[in-house]
């Protein structure tokens, strides 16, 4: 082989060499970047936390800069509070009143006080009657004063009740009881305990009639009340006379029979 022939064939692989060491070189210099030989290429981890945090910084920004632009408007409820329910000058008036509180359910709640009222002093009478030395039904009279005690309470849950909603309580005439309660057919005992039952259904229908006012009324707190206070235990005690009644009438009317009745009432807790 010739000399121009090694040199030739010595140049082209010393190009090829330099060709491939600049291929490598450009492959590799995309992936790190030095400095004074140090390498600056950050970890993918890195990258991903640094965005992320340029990403909360731009949202919270951009919420601030939207907060100090708006400008702060009033509750809407206060101002309606104070338009729709104003507190009255006049110190006639009730402070605590609410709107559905009406006039007609103010004197509802009047005339079933004047009720449990009238309820409870013929209880008391009847309490007197047989409490008498020639009577002398000591169960008899305890029941009946225990009977006009409660109907006394009564009254006094609904005046409460009146005063707490800013109604007035205006106190009625109550009629004078009857003195005797001897019945020539019937005697004494069941005369005064279907008396009873009359007074005891009467006084249900009342409170009936005056769930119907505060309905009529929309006031639901009202209606809550007289369900929850006083139409169970009045339909509880409808009940109950309605035993004795039904025993009385059972037993008989006169004689020792309402004697061990009597005993009965006077040993019941």
């Amino acid at each position: 082989m010739s000399t121009a022939t090694l040199m030739a064939s010595s140049l082209a692989a010393a190009g090829a060499s330099a060709a491939a060491s600049r291929t490598r070189a450009s492959v590799a210099i995309p992936s790190q970047r030095s400095v004074a030989g140090v390498s600056l290429r950050a970890p993918a981890a890195r990258v991903n936390k640094i965005s992320a945090s340029r990403l909360v910084v731009t949202r919270a920004a951009a919420d601030t800069e939207k907060a100090s632009t708006s400008v702060a408007k009033p509750f809407e409820g206060i101002m309606e509070a104070k338009t729709s329910f104003p507190v009255s000058d006049n110190r006639s008036e009730s402070f605590a009143r609410t709107s559905h509180f009406s006039k007609s359910c103010e004197q509802a709640i009047n005339e079933q006080i004047n009720i449990e009222y009238n309820i409870s002093y013929i209880y008391h009478a009847m309490y007197a009657y047989f409490a008498r030395d020639n009577v002398y039904l000591p169960g008899l009279a305890k029941h009946f004063q225990h009977e006009s005690g409660e109907e006394r309470e009564h009254a006094e849950l609904l005046m409460n009740y009146q005063i707490m909603r800013g109604g007035r309580v205006e106190l009625q005439a109550i009629m004078p009881p009857q003195v005797d309660f001897d019945h020539p057919e019937k005697g004494d005992a069941l005369y005064a305990f279907e008396l009873s039952l009359s007074l005891e259904k009467l006084n249900n229908d009342r409170l009936l009639i005056l769930h119907g006012v505060a309905d009529e009324a929309n006031d639901a707190n009202m209606m809550d009340f007289i369900e929850g206070e006083l139409l169970m235990d009045q339909v509880k005690s409808v009940q109950k006379v309605a035993e004795y009644v039904s025993a009385l009438r059972r037993m008989g009317s006169k004689g020792d029979a309402v004697w061990h009745f009597d005993q009965m009432m006077l040993n019941k807790d």
